[in-house]
């Protein structure tokens, strides 16, 4: 099965039970992968996350329900998953500007969003270098934060960027002080580790370098990154979350390649992270499997 007809059977399990508890990691079973891949990857193509698009048709069908029929609010409220009418109602709001109660006015407008769908586009036949390396287990020391996919997107750039500026990432950054690692040849990473073999709803996000076998700090996690085949792409700092979308969007459904579910998503900075110099540089590293 390709994997547009796998996303789209994870579409078919959300859209059928839109009005029932809805489990990511079943969509994602659905998909044939890993709930971490499966989020990632649906970002990447639709630009929002699952959880997003499930609260935006649920909240269309709700005001389809509402304007077709005498039901009253908390019904509908509870049909779609809201627990009170009051989160329901902000929740509507947010969405299409007015009240659950004032759909029924005449000549209101409401928003819709609708059902998505996955399929192959021939695009125009540009070029995206990339190599297959394999690169052995190595230790990784640093600052690490747990996130849901959902948060992530949210969220995490702006923890990292008040985080580089502490005295605690000064320390952290001293202890190799930009020295390169002997497996990585990078001074800087973030790490994307899944939790439990991707199939929760959450990742551990790692900022930190390569740990140099004499070391032993007291204060920071050492981290055990194990060995793997990446695929490898060189971009910018300013492009990097460009070619990430890409690699998840496109890359993974034109070639022979699945993501390994079990390894870490590597980015490697040079020379460092979350500084202002716009000719930055950062090689991603995608754990991959052939298929």
């Amino acid at each position: 099965m390709e994997w547009y007809d796998r996303m789209n059977s994870a579409i078919d399990y959300i859209e059928q039970n839109l009005d029932y508890e809805i489990s990511i990691t079943e969509a994602a079973i659905e998909a044939s992968c890993s709930s971490f891949h499966f989020q990632r990857m649906f970002f990447a193509i639709i630009g929002i996350t699952p959880a997003e698009y499930i609260r935006r048709r649920r909240l269309t069908l709700a005001a389809a329900d509402l304007s077709a029929g005498n039901a009253k609010v908390i019904d509908i409220a509870l049909k779609y998953g809201y627990e009170s009418p009051n989160a329901f109602t902000r929740a509507f709001r947010n969405m299409h500007g007015i009240n659950p109660r004032e759909v029924r006015t005449p000549g209101v407008k409401l928003s819709a969003y609708q059902r998505v769908s996955f399929h192959v586009e021939i695009k125009g036949g540009n070029d995206m270098d990339y190599r297959i390396i394999d690169k052995p287990a190595f230790d990784l020391i640093g600052k690490s934060k747990n996130f849901t996919n959902e948060d992530f997107f949210k969220k995490a750039p702006k923890f990292w960027k008040e985080y580089v500026c502490t005295e605690e990432y000064q320390e952290l950054w001293s202890l190799t002080n930009g020295k390169w690692g002997a497996v990585t040849e990078a001074p800087l990473m973030s790490v994307y580790l899944p939790d439990e073999k991707g199939t929760r709803d959450s990742f551990t996000d790692i900022l930190g370098m390569e740990k140099p076998a004499e070391l032993s700090p007291d204060k920071f996690k050492v981290f055990r990154i194990p060995a793997a085949t990446y695929a490898e792409f060189n971009c910018t700092y300013q492009t990097a979350a460009k070619m990430n979308k890409f690699i998840y969007g496109e890359w993974f459904s034109s070639t022979g390649y699945e993501r390994d579910e079990e390894k870490a998503d590597i980015a490697a900075y040079f020379p460092v992270a979350f500084m202002s110099d716009k000719g930055m540089g950062v090689r991603w590293w995608i754990p991959v499997i052939k298929k």
